[in-house]
């Protein structure tokens, strides 16, 4: 069956950029000009997914308000005949067909994929995670499709980080390579210490999933802090499922967008590769570093 769906888990805190977080979501937050849940949105559409489910919490009406009309402004970017900034806001409401379903409590990632099992249905359904913001050049997402259905099966994105990291991820035990940068999994570890993981290899923001993952986390135990984790459910379909999980190794640009130096990072790089502003922008980039590099005596 073909992927046509996408489900984006957005009912965190984001106590990580208090007091920026306090009255905003942290999607909400700009990366240069576009908040950050937008990036991924679009990532969303131009694979080929246009059938949306945002799962919020409370607080998180602005996220509705992004992705809605806003006929008050659309009226005085008219009257202004600013109509370059007029099919810039129209685009956004007009990009997919966005849903939106409240996830009660704080509890998992897990948790937040199993509430979105009545809309999604009996379908095969991308998973983008809001943190994870990807290059808007690769093609991750389109390669987790294309994999899924040539193979049939649950297929996560993964990349290889500093083994020192891996603590904050879900770590993949690779078996054999079924094809190019293509694994499939014997088991996968959710936040191991960095001597105890299989590997380096890290779950990150992307999913395409099989529909029988939502068995999977009806039977899957909540872990630390009583949160339903959905690497313990694909850890389940690994050991349990005739058709196992893939892994599939990403080694393109990807902004973990929940950290304040990669948040940082991503704006940066974002901004000095845009047409408009780019070049005077990595001008005063370069002028700066200069600037710090005579008053450190370098």
């Amino acid at each position: 069956m073909k992927v046509r769906k996408a489900v984006i888990p957005a009912a965190g805190l984001g106590t990580r950029f208090l007091p920026a977080t306090k009255a905003q979501p942290k999607e909400m937050l700009p990366l240069v000009d576009k908040p950050a849940i937008q990036y991924v949105v679009e990532e969303a559409v131009r694979a080929g997914l246009d059938d949306i489910l945002i799962v919020t919490g409370r607080g998180k009406q602005a996220i509705e308000d992004h992705f809605d009309r806003s006929l008050e402004l659309e009226n005085l970017l008219d009257e202004k005949g600013d109509d370059d900034k007029l099919d810039l806001v129209r685009a956004i409401s007009d990009m997919a067909h966005v849903h939106y379903i409240r996830q009660k409590a704080p509890l998992g990632l897990g948790h937040a994929v199993g509430v979105a099992e009545q809309h999604v249905g009996d379908e095969p359904f991308a998973v983008l995670l809001g943190d994870d913001v990807i290059d808007e050049g690769e093609k991750l997402l389109d390669d987790l499709v294309a994999c899924y259905q040539r193979h049939g099966a649950s297929v996560v994105g993964a990349m290889e980080v500093e083994r020192s990291q891996i603590t904050s991820y879900g770590a993949v035990a690779p078996a054999e390579e079924v094809e190019p940068g293509l694994y499939r999994m014997a088991d996968v570890v959710e936040k191991p210490a960095p001597e105890e993981a299989p590997s380096n290899l890290a779950v990150i923001g992307r999913y395409v999933l099989h529909p029988e993952i939502f068995e999977a986390l009806r039977v899957t135990e909540p872990g630390a802090g009583g949160e339903i984790q959905l690497s313990d459910a694909l850890k389940h379909l690994v050991h349990h499922s005739e058709r196992g999980v893939l892994a599939y190794a990403f080694t393109g640009t990807r902004y973990d967008a929940g950290d304040k130096n990669d948040y940082l990072r991503a704006t940066v790089e974002l901004a000095a590769g845009r047409d408009d502003i780019g070049p005077s922008f990595v001008a005063f980039m370069r002028r700066f570093l200069a600037d710090l590099d005579r008053a450190a005596g370098r």
